[in-house]
């Protein structure tokens, strides 16, 4: 099925109108892990409960898998999966790195995401038509870079502290041989790989709200996203995206050792 860029607009103005006059406010912040830090504030649960109506209105059929709010008939054929603030950190920091993540998935693939940055007025979606951008500058089909060696490669990951033990060492002997390796910017680094101005973004341990969306404008851009070994990344998991195939490959084997 396809997915109208209206109704992507629509959900992308009805979180803003929850995130926006909450960003900067300096709002209460909860932490859901005890023993960590896992933030959520007001503008995550609001967000997503109205994302939620109007995918419950327009698609009453459709299951819906959300960060904040759980699930609900995540049995259907078709489920919506929600982060309303990818990069809560980032949010409460007062940095326009988050973005509101909506994705669909049919049968366990996805096939339609929008990530939307309402601060910077920007929008990355996939459907059928391909992977677009609206925003400053003008609307526009998204396309990777061509990059295919490391050495020419920029790499983000949230941090490299994530990576554990073995993993870790894997980790910095990779970025040793990129151009340029960034951290931070959560989802806005994996929309930057579609719009070719970043080629690989690796990050373990992330859940389904954190890459579903993504994974469709990443690849009708021209690039690939699967986990570290290779398989489907919407489980989640540890999760590589490259700008192409080549690129993907050198990745996957750098970060497996």
């Amino acid at each position: 099925m396809d997915i109208s860029i209206d109704f992507m607009r629509r959900i992308a103005q009805a979180a803003a109108a929850e995130t926006l006059p909450r960003f900067r406010s300096q709002g209460a912040v909860a932490n859901k892990e005890k023993g960590s830090f896992d933030p959520v504030t007001e503008a995550d649960r609001e967000a997503e409960r109205a994302i939620r109506a109007l995918i419950s209105a327009e698609y009453p059929d459709h299951g819906i898998l959300g960060e904040e709010h759980g699930s609900e008939n995540i049995s259907s054929k078709h489920v919506w999966v929600i982060d309303p603030i990818d990069g809560t950190r980032a949010f409460i920091s007062g940095l326009p790195v988050w973005g509101t993540l909506v994705g669909l998935t049919v049968d366990g693939d996805a096939v339609a995401g929008m990530m939307s940055q309402p601060f910077t007025g920007e929008l990355y979606y996939a459907n059928a038509s391909g992977s677009h951008y609206e925003g400053p500058g003008g609307p526009r089909k998204l396309t990777t870079r061509k990059t295919t060696k490391l050495a020419e490669a920029t790499l983000f990951t949230t941090t490299p502290a994530l990576f554990k033990g073995a993993a870790r060492e894997r980790y910095d002997q990779f970025e040793k041989q990129v151009q340029l390796a960034r951290y931070g910017t959560d989802c806005y680094a994996f929309a930057m790989i579609a719009s070719g101005s970043v080629d690989i973004v690796a990050d373990p341990g992330l859940k389904p709200y954190d890459i579903v969306a993504l994974i469709p404008i990443i690849e009708k851009a021209g690039g690939v996203v699967t986990t570290f070994d290779g398989g489907p990344a919407e489980k989640g998991g540890d999760v590589v995206a490259a700008a192409t195939p080549e690129l993907h490959a050198a990745a996957m084997a750098a970060l497996r050792g």
